[in-house]
């Protein structure tokens, strides 16, 4: 068996043959990522009978019943649901998952072979595959096949054998060649069986121990932008079952933050926010003095303030007005109804039709100050979308304000479930964290469109620099696209 030390590059126009958990991966579990099935494409119930089917799936794969495990686990995680729904949450939610716990070391061997990629898992093929093909650029996934009834999957499993590992992967990828040559690497992890390697030159064995080192996100072999999912960490069983015990205690602070947030004032919300876990950051222009709540900072004629900031989730401009102790409005494309309610500050929808989205936001300034967020909707990671110049059209003075929030157990965003649970997820975060940082002012309201244009792009470049975020020209329709299949309108929200 050859180590790692061995890899040269006359492996680079070879083929490869890897083996997924273990291997690619850093660890060989694969318990988290049909709860993410389960969750996302179920619900919560679906989760719980996870969980409590986890004692017996260790104990299964303890005395080396594997395949008896494996069956059961996808049976309880994919039983009745539609087959479209688990591709969905394969390509908008596992990605991120499998991309923190991509070996870099395997990954390196992997990517260094430029000829065709063999990957085998135990996981359904439908799983894995979005991924795989998507950012390691994987010719052929050999795992197990689920068995589809019209548009629903049945739990059960189709015997092809890749779902038995060991023997059964070597038929699966002695099939899936295309000729009878010898593929010129092969990466297994060194505590399983792997029989397939009898069909590789050369064998690159990995010990649980050793190479645990993730890939870096600079290193990924694509801009890894848009993902969805509730859960922030990987949901192992053991932060399952935090998670699951923790529900209520977060519905109960969630629904205390939101009547803070309603019922007392600027100055007394920084302060019981702070004492139930609530970080609120606010950074000031260095010349500027923080502005004083009961004064105006606008133009000569005495009209509102024009915030501009990046969009991290529908708190942003809640979270504004809290900072700079002063009442704002807001402006959106979607919003439900339920966070309308909900909401401390006057929240109004934009029609999607430049004319009358630019009378309603002037006529609003003309009553006070607004929160625009030009990027259309929300991106978790540090990338920043392109910004509609709409606002510089409207305002004379605007103030850029460069956002940053942190969760450690929801995300407070989504593109294909609810949005009306967006806010009240964020808030049942244990301990979120705000970071608000206004610039100087900018002008606004050129001679000219293209001279609007320039403005947005300026104040994206700006924010964008503070952040340390990637400016991109990417947009609201793309996003949904990739995660939801549509252009943003959903009616459900």
């Amino acid at each position: 068996m050859a180590s790692f030390s061995c890899f040269t590059d006359r492996n680079r126009q070879r083929s490869i043959a890897s083996q997924l958990e273990g291997a690619l991966l850093i660890s060989s579990d694969i318990f988290p990522y049909f709860v993410l099935v389960a969750l996302e494409a179920s619900g919560l119930l679906r989760a719980i009978a996870l969980l409590l089917f986890y004692p017996i799936f260790w104990l299964l794969n303890l005395t080396h019943h594997r395949t008896v495990a494996l069956h059961a686990i996808i049976f309880i995680s994919t039983f009745g649901l539609k087959i479209q729904n688990i591709k969905a949450v394969a390509k908008a939610t596992l990605p991120k998952f499998f991309l923190e716990d991509l070996r870099e070391s395997a990954f390196k061997v992997f990517w260094g072979c430029g000829g065709k990629k063999y990957v085998l898992t135990c996981l359904p093929r439908i799983m894995a595959e979005p991924f795989l093909r998507e950012y390691l650029d994987v010719d052929c996934v050999i795992g197990t096949e689920l068995k589809v009834t019209g548009r629903m999957c049945s739990g059960l499993v189709v015997p092809t054998g890749a779902d038995m590992a060991d023997m059964g992967w070597f038929q699966s990828l002695k099939a899936a060649r295309e000729d009878d040559q010898l593929i010129g690497v092969g990466l297994a992890a060194r505590s399983n069986d792997h029989s397939f390697l009898l069909l590789c030159k050369e064998h690159y064995l990995i010990s649980p121990q050793e190479d645990a080192s993730p890939l870096a996100r600079r290193d990924y072999p694509k801009p890894f932008i848009f993902h969805d999912g509730r859960l922030v960490t990987r949901p192992d069983p053991l932060m399952l079952l935090v998670v699951l015990l923790w529900l209520p205690f977060g519905v109960f602070l969630a629904t205390s933050r939101i009547v803070i947030g309603i019922v007392l004032p600027y100055k007394l919300i920084l302060v019981f926010t702070a004492l139930n876990g609530f970080r609120i950051r606010v950074q000031h222009p260095e010349t500027k003095q923080q502005p004083d709540p009961q004064s105006r900072v606008g133009s000569a004629r005495n009209k509102g303030t024009l915030y501009v900031c990046n969009h991290q989730t529908l708190l942003d401009p809640v979270l504004l007005s809290t900072g700079i102790l002063r009442r704002v409005s807001a402006v959106t494309y979607s919003l439900s109804s339920f966070s309308e309610v909900i909401s401390p500050i006057p929240t109004v929808r934009l029609t999607r039709d430049r004319l009358k989205d630019r009378a309603v936001m002037r006529s609003m300034l003309e009553h006070g100050d607004l929160v625009v967020c030009p990027e259309g909707t929300t991106c978790r990671e540090p990338y920043l979308l392109r910004f509609s110049p709409l606002f510089a059209e409207i305002a004379e003075k605007i103030v850029p304000v460069a956002v940053r929030a942190r969760s450690s157990m929801f995300c407070g965003t989504t593109a294909r479930g609810f949005k009306w649970l967006d806010s009240p997820f964020f808030l049942m975060n244990p301990c979120p964290w705000y970071e608000l940082t206004l610039h100087e002012p900018v002008p606004g309201r050129p001679d000219s469109n293209e001279l609007c244009y320039d403005i947005a792009n300026g104040i994206q470049a700006q924010l964008g620099q503070t952040l340390g975020f990637e400016c991109t020209n990417l947009t609201r329709r793309d996003k949904y696209r990739m995660l939801a299949g549509h252009d943003g309108i959903d009616p459900r929200n």
